[in-house]
């Protein structure tokens, strides 16, 4: 058992009371086969509210309760609170094979694979629990566990009730989506800093989208590794953050290497941490960062859960993500409330509040839970293209050639939805995007040879343009979109021909 009898138990504020007495009663008035999942925005205090759950639920129904978590400092933090409120409780971890003493217990925090392991050898690993409590309830890995406790009541805590998995949805095992206080709830009650939001377009061509629906670790290395991004990056800091004790989110090892050594050379205080360090290196980074005032911590895919440093003070998302829930699961590091600490910033280099909104905006969360594929959709489509995410850049030499205003001009999806307004047919929107090359290229030239090479140099973008067409229209396909290319140069080629031969 972890010795943590000296360590304060939290005070619960009033809503978090008033959480316990409504989990409680659900639970008594729905009966042993009920599945409830509870949601609460980062910083609201999901540790406590669970602790005193136990507490409670031990006293009155007088069965054990075992926590699940995916980290083993999720595993501590919860076993200190609930030692400190009095609950006898004992971790499971990798050195824990038996349970001779589990009468000595009425709580037992377990990791997943751990805990898996063990009931897989021995069914009554854990023997009398009533009540099985799943912290960071979104995480697929959970439910191989539910089997062994078919007759007990579990309890699903998140901050995001959305599946890690979308094939797996969280209705498929919870009866029922309990939706605690928003954030924007949280911050006018004081119980969260609020945010201040800072955004760049940034270009993300050459992201794709792997098996798992977020983009891939190997094409963000590619993007944010470049030299160009890496500026931003640190002009964004210097603009918007210089001093505070900052952390950056990055997708990638190599990208947050580079992080700390480009900041190292502009002589500010960084350190890099991923999930490849020691347990010892780890605390020293942590312990550095905690006792730095103005430290950058720049990392990869480990402070998103079970790290708390309520000192942060600017957020830096140097990633993109289609992950609704690491989108919060980042912000939610920079909101805890300190007496000198009413609000953090957000720097966003990955298009993300783009994609899913600012970080205090209302969420229908009992929508992503009864019909999560739906609620995703109306936030991501299935094909998302990035080549949408951002303004399409012209190359340099490109510009000095032609009229990029003019151009700009146009847009082929606003004139599709604007010619499908007026009852006429979309496809004009291709023949008045042709008319604006046309024009930019003759304007640019002075004889075909001339128009054919601008013509040649401007297919990126007449390919994002089209890209955009089929993206508008409800049905395309690959075949038709290279059909479409293919007519629309031919075409164009046609028109300058017969336009600079008469000149």
């Amino acid at each position: 058992m972890i010795d943590t009898q000296l360590d304060e138990a939290k005070t619960l504020y009033p809503f978090q009371e008033r959480t316990v007495e409504t989990i409680l009663t659900e639970l008594q008035t729905n009966g042993p086969d009920f599945n409830l999942l509870y949601q609460l925005p980062t910083g609201g205090g999901k540790t406590v509210i669970f602790s005193e759950i136990t507490k409670q639920y031990i006293a009155k129904w007088e069965k054990k309760v075992l926590i699940l978590t995916h980290r083993i400092e999720l595993s501590v933090q919860t076993s200190k609170q609930l030692s400190a409120i009095g609950v006898k409780n004992k971790i499971i971890n990798s050195e824990i094979k038996t349970l001779d003493d589990q009468g000595d217990f009425d709580c037992f925090i377990a990791m997943v694979e751990t805990l898996n392991n063990r009931l897989h050898d021995d069914e009554n690993f854990i023997k009398g629990v009533g009540l099985v409590i799943v912290d960071e309830a979104h995480y697929n890995s959970f439910r191989k566990i539910f089997q062994y406790y078919k007759t007990a009541n579990i309890l699903g805590v998140t901050a995001t009730p959305l599946s890690s998995n979308r094939a797996l949805p969280l209705n498929d095992n919870y009866n029922k989506l309990l939706v605690g206080e928003s954030i924007s709830s949280l911050i006018e009650s004081g119980y969260l800093s609020n945010a201040e939001t800072f955004t760049y377009d940034v270009n993300l061509h050459g992201l794709k989208i792997g098996s798992n629906g977020d983009f891939t670790v190997s094409s963000s290395e590619l993007v944010y590794g470049n030299y160009f991004m890496q500026e931003k990056l640190l002009f964004a800091y210097e603009e918007v953050a210089i001093g505070n004790k900052t952390l950056v989110f990055n997708s990638g090892i190599e990208t947050s290497i580079r992080v700390e050594e480009m900041f190292k050379k502009r002589g500010f205080k960084i350190r890099h941490l991923d999930s490849t360090f020691s347990d010892k290196d780890r605390k020293d980074v942590l312990r550095w960062f905690k006792e730095t005032p103005d430290a950058i911590l720049t990392s990869v895919g480990i402070l998103t859960t079970g790290f708390d440093e309520p000192t942060v003070q600017t957020i830096i998302l140097n990633r993109a993500t289609r992950s609704l829930t690491l989108y919060h699961q980042m912000i939610g590091r920079g909101s805890r409330k300190l007496k000198n600490k009413d609000g953090f910033k957000i720097i966003d280099l990955g298009n993300n509040v783009r994609r899913f909104g600012i970080w205090q905006d209302y969420i229908n969360w009992q929508d992503a839970f009864k019909f999560p594929d739906r609620f995703l959709e109306s936030k991501l489509s299935e094909s998302d293209d990035i080549e949408f995410e951002v303004e399409y850049e012209f190359p340099k030499g490109l510009k000095e050639k032609i009229d990029v205003a003019l151009l700009d001009s146009f847009s082929i999806r606003e004139t599709y939805l604007e010619l499908i307004d007026e009852g006429r047919k979309g496809k004009i929107a291709v023949d008045l995007s042709m008319d604006n090359h046309f024009e930019t290229i003759k304007k640019a030239t002075t004889s075909f040879s001339e128009a054919l090479d601008l013509q040649t140099a401007l297919q990126e973008h007449i390919e994002y343009r089209l890209k955009q067409y089929t993206k508008s229209i409800s049905k395309s396909t690959n075949n038709y979109f290279k059909f479409l290319i293919e007519t629309y140069n031919r075409v164009l080629r046609q028109r300058l021909r017969e336009s600079l031969d008469n000149d």
